[in-house]
């Protein structure tokens, strides 16, 4: 039997849905009169229902059998109360299986990783941050500005971001890095990536914007990506533009042969 949730949005799609659409918008009222129509007590928080769909849930299948092959329905936000599902050509990505891990020697402190818990989102933005892995994996020098930011986008409405870098090269430019983090298992959102960016493009909009995504592999190994949002033939498509999968160790698990071969690598 499928969830209040997913007969909400299902009927609100299928309301809207007109077939060859690439865009099907609706409000939040329309949540409302779903919940009536299907003879449920209002939902209390109605934002919750396209929030689940847009980063902890998939849309069902009822909704995705309409996607051409190859694509997929996504929700974003388009304001106050307003939403609307798009067609995507690849609305999520995981990290690569096949990378080859960089030791890099651990620089987290004892006592952080005493209590800190082992590997969820905020021990793995904790890591990246003690290990300045953001700089390792860009070239650029970076500093944290803000985490866990709660705001509201213009055309968007709420947003959450995990954290958020700014960086400075040596040629004196400057970049954010709006960063999301992932637990294992889960996969990056083409939605979260897309409010990522407009959000600096309003507040930061004279920085050069490089969405950043983060995934535990296991307790001591991240992988770390660049994205990128590509618009083809009126489909959006999330791409990967850089991928880095790093371990931290102690010094002595880093031999003089595995330093070899990165310096070899680099001729």
């Amino acid at each position: 039997m499928p969830s209040k949730y997913e007969q909400v949005i299902t009927k609100v799609f299928f309301d809207n849905y007109k077939k060859d659409s690439l865009f099907v918008p609706f409000d939040r009222q329309e949540l409302a009169d779903a919940c009536q129509y299907l003879n449920f007590d209002r939902i209390k928080n109605l934002g919750d229902i396209p929030y689940s769909f847009r980063f902890r849930k998939e849309l069902p299948d009822d909704i995705q059998k309409t996607a051409p092959s190859g694509c997929e329905w996504i929700i974003l936000g388009k304001g106050i109360g307003a939403y609307e599902f798009r067609l995507s050509d690849s609305g999520k990505i995981e990290p690569a299986r096949n990378r080859e891990q960089i030791k890099i020697p651990d620089s987290t402190p004892e006592i952080v990783k005493l209590y800190a818990p082992a590997n969820d989102e905020q021990a793995l933005l904790t890591k990246v941050r003690y290990n300045r892995a953001i700089d390792l994996f860009l070239g650029l020098t970076c500093y944290s500005i803000q985490n866990h930011l709660r705001t509201t986008v213009l055309g968007i409405g709420q947003i959450e971001v995990d954290e958020i870098y700014l960086g400075i090269n040596k040629s004196g430019e400057h970049y954010v890095m709006p960063c999301q983090a992932k637990s294992p298992g889960d996969k990056f959102g083409i939605a979260q990536v897309m409010q990522d960016v407009e959000f600096c493009s309003q507040r930061y909009s004279a920085l050069i914007c490089r969405p950043i995504a983060m995934q535990f592999l296991n307790n001591n190994s991240f992988a770390i990506l660049e994205l990128k949002i590509v618009e083809e033939h009126s489909l959006l498509k999330l791409v990967v533009v850089d991928e880095k999968h790093y371990n931290l160790v102690g010094h002595k698990d880093l031999t003089p042969e595995e330093l070899a071969s990165y310096y070899n690598s680099r001729k």
